[in-house]
């Protein structure tokens, strides 16, 4: 029986190879987050920081803190291929690969803990998003609004929120915090209600929101193709399709600016009222793919050191980089086909995943043993 076979899951060689993992992986998250935050401050600390800050009260670093959670969900899966070569570079610079193979322990037996951690990583990724992101959103968005306007109460122009049955209400300009009394206010409201096979029109010159109801403010009613005459109205009516509340405004509103930054639980919301937007259904299957990429791009990339272990551990890693160009590359082409209606969403999610990753299988089961 070979020594892998005799092998046990989670043993002192998984152990040692998960701790070199795991030391790498910090190290590369560090490299890339603090790369970013470096360059973007260099770029816009003279906007996020005004001689008229109060002294200690900056929301800079605060603002910064938030930020690292969306960026990790944008190059976790960049971050755990480099982790991966650095960690197979090391074993393979220090001689251990080969000690290890003639114990009679595989290459794919080696690299397997590895892979584990990326699947982990994988379910890691999606639960942030579903955890943190949709409550960090507004937060984030709230603390870069005062750094770059110098203003504490946000407003946001021209959000359109659709219900499932057809109706729509369109927000003029939308202030999440309200003016002065701490409540949203929406001020230029129309909406066009769907009932019972007709459609009513509300306008209204603004509207704030109770703690379940729209109380509207010089608002009229009227019945669309009819010729009866306007009445007043005090909200805006209860539709079983509507479901109108502040936090759907705000997800409407990083929709059309931030889509990718939405969580799948809201992007299903989304959904059940335009089931047709292929803004919607591209990324509602990207949400499921892309923290896929954390194992597949360890597929690819971790045979291709075996292959090269006689190479210097610069070739190597630039050989990772320039994988990771080529995936990041396919993924952005086709997730843009995919938004923009140009390709189907289930191709345009899939495809990038599917066509990697079957490479990657066919280089990990070709790996020496």
């Amino acid at each position: 029986m070979s020594g892998s076979h005799r092998l046990r899951w989670g043993g002192r060689l998984d152990r040692y190879v998960i701790g070199h993992f795991i030391g790498s992986y910090g190290t590369a998250l560090f490299l890339v987050v603090g790369l970013y935050l470096v360059l973007d401050m260099a770029s816009n600390v003279g906007d996020y920081i005004t001689p008229d800050s109060a002294e200690g009260e900056s929301p800079v670093l605060r603002y910064y803190l938030i930020q690292v959670p969306f960026l990790f969900l944008q190059v976790a899966p960049f971050v755990t291929l480099l982790a991966g070569m650095f960690t197979v570079n090391r074993l393979l610079k220090k001689n251990e690969v080969t000690a290890i193979l003639a114990a009679g322990v595989s290459s794919r037996r080696l690299t397997g803990p590895i892979l584990l951690v990326g699947l982990l990583l994988s379910v890691g990724m999606f639960v942030l998003r579903e955890t943190l992101i949709e409550v960090l959103a507004d937060e984030r968005d709230r603390l870069h609004w005062s750094l770059v306007e110098g203003e504490e109460n946000r407003s946001y122009e021209d959000i359109v929120v659709h219900g499932e049955l057809g109706s729509l209400v369109f927000l003029e300009r939308y202030f999440p915090e309200g003016i002065g009394a701490g409540v949203p206010v929406a001020e230029g409201v129309v909406a066009i209600l769907s009932e019972d096979e007709h459609y009513t029109r509300i306008d209204a010159s603004g509207a704030t929101w109770t703690g379940d109801a729209w109380s509207l403010a010089e608002a009229e009613r009227q019945e669309m193709g009819a010729s009866a005459a306007s009445e007043p109205v005090a909200f805006l009516e209860e539709v079983e399709d509507l479901d109108l509340d502040p936090e759907l405004v705000l997800t409407y509103r990083r929709a059309g600016y931030e889509p990718l930054e939405l969580s799948f639980a809201e992007v299903g919301r989304l959904m059940q009222r335009e089931p047709d937007d292929m803004t919607y259904r591209t990324l509602w299957h990207y949400h499921l793919t892309f923290p896929l990429a954390n194992v597949i791009l360890l597929l690819v990339g971790l045979p291709l050191l075996f292959q090269y272990e006689r190479g210097r551990g610069s070739e190597r890693l630039a050989l990772g980089g320039l994988l990771c160009v080529f995936f990041f590359a396919a993924d952005f082409v086709f997730r843009n086909l995919g938004l923009s209606g140009g390709l189907s969403p289930l191709l345009a999610s899939w495809t990038p995943v599917l066509g990697f990753g079957s490479l990657g299988i066919v280089l990990f089961e070709g790996m020496r043993s």
